[in-house]
């Protein structure tokens, strides 16, 4: 409001400047028309006869006149240049400058015009009346005396710079007064102007004609002038009703708009001018809003009753159809004066206004459709109990996601379902089962990233994408995260109870899309439940959809009496110094039409063939025949075999692994052997007297592939290991993923603190041996040092060593004599590696 206000007066002081301007100069050639006047007076009644009938004319094209209204301003279009422009070709110039000062004047007092407009007016035209004396004083003008034809060129150059000087002087004055641009406003119906001075040119023309014959006919000219006016004003008329009808439609064409905010804006600011109003207000009623604007933009657009307060008339209007009813709203027009609207103006408005009121209840219901139909999406695509996505969402995003995945990361599903819900509903009622699942939607929502989605897929089976993980294995922990957020007690009508779930994790397979990773992370879901672990990865190897692995089942006792499965080395290393420390045994199913199998492809067959203690059996007699075959050539190294949990549960297997050790002739404490993190609680109850046997044996426990599940420090505190065995995928990523290197860091600290060694598998390049080394990790496995062989192979290696150094794979890291060795350990030979525990640098 105060910067309108501003605005009103920086303009009103403009005008009154222009204006004075104006008034200034016209006196300045009054006076000087006066000075000439006194030198040269009338000198016969017929010259004041003549110089009356110039006034009187020029007074007459002061009143009859055209009326054009600009907001709360009428302006006019008069013929008064063309009464001058005669007067010129009758009588001197200086007695037509004073005619034109008091005729205009005197028209102006009997139209009542307001003082400023009765001074401007009279001054500009007697400015029009100087100017083209000028230029009819350049051309040696001698009156109406001359002959026709030599009339034409004075007087068409006298009335095209008065034609100029009216509009220089007019118009400015007319745009500060509607405050528009005066480019505009020159621009403006400038055909018209053009055609009006043609027109006014030709009467002139006509009317110092007779003239030329007898000065008398000028009697006749104001008669002359009111037919011309009368015609002119018609063709001006119709014009004008014209433009404003189509105006009327171009403003209601851009009424048919959607977005009811934009028909507000729109009705605002085109209203302003196709009414030629200072302001325009839209008030609906069906909603606190009011919108006011003008022809250069909305200047509110809020609650009614917070609107600031106005000045000025308003022309009220209400919104409502043709048929009168549908009342949403009211219309006000406001100008700074009083007005009023013409015929025309007045059904233009209810036209408007009835527009208006269509296109609002059209972008209301659309408003309304729109919200509803987003509700029924998101009713279509959420669970309405929690809110989550549900299944179809999930699968329309996760498909979309797989579709359009770059290298943004790696992208995993975790499948978490409840367990023992169904005790919760059926003790406590099925209202405290639906609490239930609204909080843990709500832990979900609060532990999973925003990129990640939340979903229910119905009862009490979740599931959240995870989208952008640096490493497949990160997956794992980011899925005991979430569970762990559901394991904390909740408050239950007075009570507290824990939510128990289990949890299936696939990572986003190269094929399939969205329905295979949902069936995958089911599998690994109820992997979890059958095992009693809190999670699970999915591996192909226990995937029992596949019917690939079926007819492996029928091949298994050919392999075994055949000896299809084999088995191969890989050394474990001593970072710092390269001494091979001791050797992992992989198992390889050399399968007649397959090729070679590794243990992921046929072990869960094996497992559910009952020929799991005769493969085991296989691979433990190949393990130690090659560990006594480095013994005997001089390298007395332990073997690392794997362990299935199943093998576990077999009471004789403690006995069996005995029996072999003494028929290969070696300690125990040469056989690693190695269980998988997947161990849980329950297992180790059902087991720990099988594991008990094997630890009075002496044989040495593992836990490999430490860090992607979350039974460790469970198994930890169950089962006395000997060595930890870092994933490979957190070797592979610790470079680039800070959750990665955390993991390994937090790995070695936890060895450090339990005096466990810590292997590092998966180290394939001397940034990730220098990285590890530096971390504290003192030994590791991978295709830096050498890729798995056969036993022969490998015992060759140590032969021939690095640099010179049997029993070695790499260059050192450091002196050999800055490594402490807590153990003196031993070897045949003085070549004893097994009971080394490497340490960092002292």
């Amino acid at each position: 409001m105060a910067d309108r206000l501003r605005r009103d007066i920086g303009t009103d002081r403009r005008l009154l400047l222009l204006v004075g301007l104006v008034v200034g100069f016209a006196s300045a050639a009054v006076v000087a028309a006066l000075y000439l006047t006194s030198h040269r007076p009338p000198e016969h009644a017929s010259d004041v006869a003549t110089i009356v009938a110039i006034t009187g004319l020029i007074a007459a094209g002061t009143v009859v006149k055209v009326p054009l209204r600009i907001r709360s301003t009428t302006h006019a279009i008069t013929w008064v240049e063309a009464a001058v422009m005669i007067g010129l070709g009758v009588a001197p110039a200086e007695w037509v400058v004073l005619s034109t000062a008091v005729g205009v004047a005197g028209g102006s007092m009997f139209l009542r015009l307001s003082p400023l407009k009765t001074a401007f007016g009279a001054g500009k035209n007697a400015l029009v009346a100087a100017a083209a004396g000028g230029v009819l004083h350049l051309f040696g003008w001698q009156g109406a005396a001359a002959e026709p034809l030599e009339m034409i060129v004075p007087l068409a150059a006298a009335y095209a710079v008065a034609a100029v000087v009216d509009d220089v002087l007019a118009i400015p004055v007319i745009a500060l007064a509607a405050q528009a641009s005066i480019v505009q406003k020159f621009r403006s119906n400038w055909d018209l102007r053009l055609a009006g001075f043609a027109v006014r040119f030709v009467v002139v023309l006509c009317t110092l004609v007779p003239l030329h014959a007898d000065r008398r006919f000028l009697i006749a000219m104001p008669f002359l002038i009111l037919s011309l006016h009368l015609s002119y004003s018609a063709r001006v008329r119709y014009r004008v009703e014209r433009e404003a009808w189509q105006r009327l439609a171009q403003v209601t064409d851009a009424l048919n708009d959607v977005d009811l905010d934009a028909v507000l804006s729109s009705a605002v600011t085109r209203a302003a001018e196709l009414f030629s109003v200072d302001e325009v207000e839209v008030e609906l009623h069906d909603r606190p809003r009011l919108v006011r604007g003008n022809a250069r933009g909305v200047t509110y657009d809020g609650p009614a009753d917070r609107a600031p307060a106005t000045t000025g008339s308003v022309i009220p209007r209400a919104l409502e159809g043709h048929d009168g009813r549908a009342d949403v709203g009211e219309l006000r027009l406001r100008v700074r004066g009083q007005v009023k609207l013409s015929e025309r103006e007045r059904y233009t408005l209810r036209t408007f206004a009835s527009a208006l009121c269509t296109a609002v209840r059209n972008a209301s219901a659309y408003e309304e459709l729109t919200r509803v139909a987003d509700e029924h999406a998101r009713a279509a695509a959420h669970d309405a109990l929690t809110g989550l996505a549900n299944r179809r969402q999930l699968l329309e995003h996760g498909t979309e996601l797989l579709a359009n995945r770059h290298a943004d990361g790696v992208t995993a599903l975790v499948l978490i379902d409840l367990n023992h819900f169904k005790e919760v509903n059926d003790t406590l009622g099925h209202a405290a089962g639906d609490r239930v699942l609204v909080e843990v939607a709500s832990r979900l929502r609060q532990e999973a990233r925003p990129d990640d989605l939340v979903a229910r897929l119905g009862g009490d089976e979740f599931a959240v994408l995870i989208t952008g993980l640096p490493a497949p294995a990160i997956a794992a922990h980011r899925a005991e995260g979430l569970l762990a957020a559901l394991h904390v007690p909740m408050a239950l009508d007075g009570m507290r109870i824990s939510v128990e779930a289990s949890g299936g994790i696939a990572v986003a397979p190269g094929s399939g899309g969205m329905p295979e990773l949902l069936r995958r992370a089911d599998v690994a879901m109820y992997q979890a439940k059958r095992s009693g672990q809190r999670t699970a990865t999915y591996a192909r190897a226990r995937d029992t959809a596949d019917v690939g692995r079926l007819a492996l089942g029928g091949d298994l006792p050919r392999a075994l009496t055949q000896h299809e499965f084999t088995v191969t080395f890989q050394p474990i290393v001593d970072l710092g110094s390269g001494e091979v420390l001791a050797a992992e045994a992989l198992a390889r199913w050399h399968h007649p039409d397959r090729g070679n199998l590794d243990p992921l492809r046929f072990l869960e067959t094996v497992e559910r063939s009952g020929l799991l203690p005769a493969f085991a059996d296989a691979v433990l007699d190949q393990s130690l025949v090659a560990a006594g075959a480095w013994r005997d050539a001089g390298f007395d190294l332990p073997v690392a075999v794997n362990v299935s949990p199943r093998s576990l549960l077999d009471p004789r297997f403690p006995s069996s692994v005995v029996a072999r050790l003494r028929a290969h002739d070696l300690p125990p404490d040469r056989l690693f052997l190695e269980l998988t993190e997947t161990l849980t609680i329950s297992q180790l109850e059902v087991v720990d007297q099988v594991l008990g046997q094997l630890r009075d044996a002496g044989v040495r426990l593992a836990l490999d592939d430490f860090g992607t599940g979350y039974s460790s420090l469970s198994v930890l505190s169950r089962i006395p290991v000997h060595e930890l065995k870092i994933d490979r995928g957190f070797v592979r990523e610790m470079e680039s993923s800070p959750e990665a290197a955390a993991v390994i860091r937090s790995t070695l600290d936890l060895g450090r603190s339990l005096n466990l060694v810590v292997v590092a598998e998966g180290v394939e390049s001397e940034p990730q041996r220098r990285a590890l080394w530096e971390m504290g990790c003192t030994a590791g496995q991978g295709h830096l040092f050498a890729r798995p062989m056969p036993s022969a192979r490998l015992l060759a290696a140590l032969h021939r060593g690095s640099g010179g150094r049997p029993g070695t794979l790499a260059p050192a890291l450091h002196d050999e004599g800055s490594v402490i060795r807590l153990s003196p350990g031993r070897r045949a030979g003085g070549r004893n590696r097994g009971d080394r525990l490497p340490h960092l640098p002292a």
